[in-house]
């Protein structure tokens, strides 16, 4: 049985101000953190042994997720000192596991529905050194690029690129054969994307292209994080987690998460999430927003495309758009 590691060591420099205080794979998204959801896709896909790969402000990751029971899932945790590269925190991870099976890796920036099963079962068939989730995108300049030969063979890895070669991207999910982990070099910074893939590549290594074109999307920056929220909650993307969640209500416009109190004359629309304890006053309306718990809108407020934090207070009649509230700030969201 396949076990994974999940890197969600990174410092979310695209998603300030969201991650001043919090390390992005902690915010939330449709009422969960981000962590949350990648988990039910591996729960999903038979993988109940994880490693969180940790560093930037690791201390908020046990305290939620604990030992993983809750989830029926074994959790570890690698803290890393310092930042280690993809390579080196996927090394790092992986002594935990001492395992001869299959290696998941998932990356803590991306929402994929795609099928993680079927990716592993191809992995295996094969018997690949490496498998690598590629999807096709209309504008692959800000991606790694992806050269696939006839057999489905990766013959080129190559970092982004003004003129790409083609519009297949790397989309971040990789089983790797152990042996390949084991043989990274340990205690150093090494990027899996600018030395590991390449490497294997000109070695000859038989490394596969799983191409699978179902919904994907880089959270990396603020809009598209709210953009994710909004596909799970509307049913875009696969919301697998929900299915454990509390949940008050749910419907195909916005996402109510248990203890949430909502006047009845409040409009919570267009994949709007409110977190539990969150309150909603008369005439409010949420659009396009998350509200994460305990948060507090007033009477007559309107939100739009926008990141409530827990403990924020939004006024009587404030009109917020495109900002990201804390107790203390109110911060734009970059466009």
């Amino acid at each position: 049985m396949a076990v994974g590691i999940l890197l969600v060591g990174g410092m979310g420099t695209r998603l300030m101000p969201l991650t001043k205080h919090t390390p992005k794979p902690m915010l939330t998204v449709a009422g969960l953190p981000v962590t949350e959801h990648q988990l039910a896709m591996a729960r999903k896909a038979g993988i109940t042994t994880v490693v969180l790969a940790t560093s930037y402000l690791s201390e908020l990751f046990t305290p939620y997720f604990g030992d993983g029971s809750k989830w029926g899932m074994k959790l570890l945790y690698a803290v890393e000192d310092s930042a280690l590269g993809t390579a080196g925190a996927i090394a790092n991870a992986a002594q935990l596991l001492g395992t001869d099976d299959s290696i998941v890796v998932l990356n803590g920036d991306v929402l994929s529905s795609h099928d993680l099963s079927e990716q592993i079962r191809q992995h295996e068939s094969n018997r690949a050194d490496v498998t690598i989730h590629v999807t096709s995108v209309e504008d692959a300049r800000a991606y790694g690029c992806v050269s696939i030969d006839s057999l489905g063979q990766v013959i080129a890895f190559l970092e982004k690129m003004e003129r790409p070669i083609s519009n297949t991207i790397n989309a971040g999910c990789y089983i790797f054969d152990p042996a390949i982990i084991k043989a990274i070099p340990g205690h150093r910074v090494v990027s899996v994307e600018r030395e590991t893939f390449p490497e294997l590549i000109d070695s000859g290594r038989k490394i596969r292209a799983f191409l699978d074109d179902s919904y994907w999307l880089d959270i990396g920056t603020p809009k598209a994080l709210l953009q994710g929220s909004r596909d799970l909650v509307t049913g875009i993307a696969d919301a697998s987690a929900l299915k454990l969640a509390d949940i008050l209500r749910h419907d195909q416009h916005s996402l109510v998460m248990a203890s949430a109190s909502l006047d009845s004359s409040a409009i919570i629309d267009c994949g709007s999430c409110i977190g539990s304890g969150a309150s909603i006053g008369a005439g409010a309306h949420v659009s396009a927003s998350i509200i994460e718990a305990g948060a507090i809108i007033g009477r007559g407020a309107t939100i739009l495309d926008s990141y409530i934090a827990s403990g924020a207070r939004i006024d009587e009649n404030a009109k917020i758009s495109a900002q990201f509230v804390t107790d203390t700030e109110f911060l734009s969201i970059p466009t």
